[in-house]
C-alpha cells in the first residue's frame, strides 16, 4: 500500500488529486475551450471535408455541414478555364457574400493548441516517471472482464453513478475513456493539426504520408475534435451527477 501512495498526494487519510495534476488541468480546460470555439469558426468557413491531397468548392466533398451560409451556397458564375484544353484546370467566382473570420481564428486556434501541447506533454511524462497512470488511470487486468464491463455500461445506463471521493479513484469506463482520450484522441488531434501546416510538413514531410494528405488529415483532425467534445460533455455530466462540490474542490484545491 505504502507503493501506492507514493504518487498521489494524501491528505487527511484520502488520495487527493496532486498538485501537478491540477495545474494540468485547468490549463488543458482552457485549452480545450478555445480550440473548440474557434475550430466552429474555421470549419464555417469550409464547411466541407475531403480526403486526399486537395479539395476546393469544386472539387465532391466527402462530408458538408450545414453550418453556416457558405454550406451548399451554390452560388456560382459561370466556370472559366484557364486553358483551352479540356483538362484545364477553371476558376469561379463565388455571388454572395461568404462567411470568413479565418484570420482571427487561425491565429488564436494556434495559439491555444501550445496550451495544449506544452502541458500535455508535460503530464504525460510526470504521470509516466511517477506512476500516475499505472496507479490510476490505466485499467488493471483483472478489471477488464466482460461481466465487469457490462455491470458498469448499465449502471451508467441507469444513471447509477457513484459518489465523487475527490480523488483519483476512477472507475473502469472512466479509467478507458480517460486512457483513450490521453494516448489515442488528443494525440491525434495534435499530429494532424500540424499535418494541416506547411512549415511543419516541409521539416516532417512522412506526417503527410501517415495522414494521406493535407485534407485527409483535416478530416481526421474534425473526428478526433468530435470524440474530444462527446468526452467532455459526458465528463460534465459526470462531475454532475456524481457531487459537484466535492469534485471541483478536489479538482481546484486537492482536498
Amino acid at each position: 500500500m505504502a507503493q501506492v501512495l507514493r504518487e498521489p498526494e494524501v491528505e487527511a487519510g484520502r488520495i487527493t488529486h496532486a498538485r501537478w495534476v491540477r495545474i494540468s488541468h485547468w490549463i488543458v480546460t482552457a485549452s480545450l475551450l478555445t480550440l473548440a470555439s474557434t475550430g466552429v469558426v474555421i470549419l464555417m468557413a469550409h464547411p466541407r471535408l475531403y480526403w486526399g491531397e486537395v479539395g476546393n468548392d469544386l472539387t465532391p466533398a466527402l462530408l458538408e455541414l450545414p453550418i453556416s451560409r457558405n454550406y451548399q451556397h451554390g452560388g456560382w458564375e459561370n466556370r472559366i478555364p484557364f486553358f483551352q484544353d479540356s483538362s484545364s484546370p477553371v476558376s469561379a467566382s463565388r455571388t454572395f457574400d461568404i462567411f470568413n473570420q479565418n484570420g482571427w481564428g487561425r491565429s488564436l486556434h494556434f495559439l491555444a493548441a501550445w496550451l495544449l501541447v506544452i502541458p500535455g506533454v508535460v503530464y504525460l511524462l510526470t504521470g509516466t516517471v511517477s506512476g500516475h497512470f499505472r496507479f490510476h488511470v490505466w485499467p488493471r487486468t483483472g478489471e477488464l472482464s466482460s461481466s465487469r464491463i457490462r455491470k458498469e455500461v448499465v449502471d451508467h445506463l441507469h444513471l447509477r453513478i457513484r459518489p465523487a471521493t475527490g480523488g483519483p479513484q476512477y472507475g473502469l469506463l472512466q479509467k478507458l475513456a480517460y486512457s483513450v482520450v490521453v494516448f489515442v484522441a488528443v494525440p491525434l488531434a495534435v499530429l494532424t493539426g500540424l499535418t494541416m501546416s506547411p512549415a511543419i510538413t516541409a521539416s516532417f514531410p512522412f506526417l503527410l504520408s501517415i495522414f494521406g494528405g493535407y485534407q485527409s488529415a483535416r478530416t481526421i483532425h474534425f473526428f478526433a475534435f468530435i470524440a474530444l467534445g462527446l468526452f467532455v460533455i459526458a465528463h460534465v455530466v459526470m462531475v454532475v451527477m456524481s457531487g459537484f462540490t466535492r469534485q471541483m474542490r478536489g479538482m481546484i484545491f486537492g482536498r
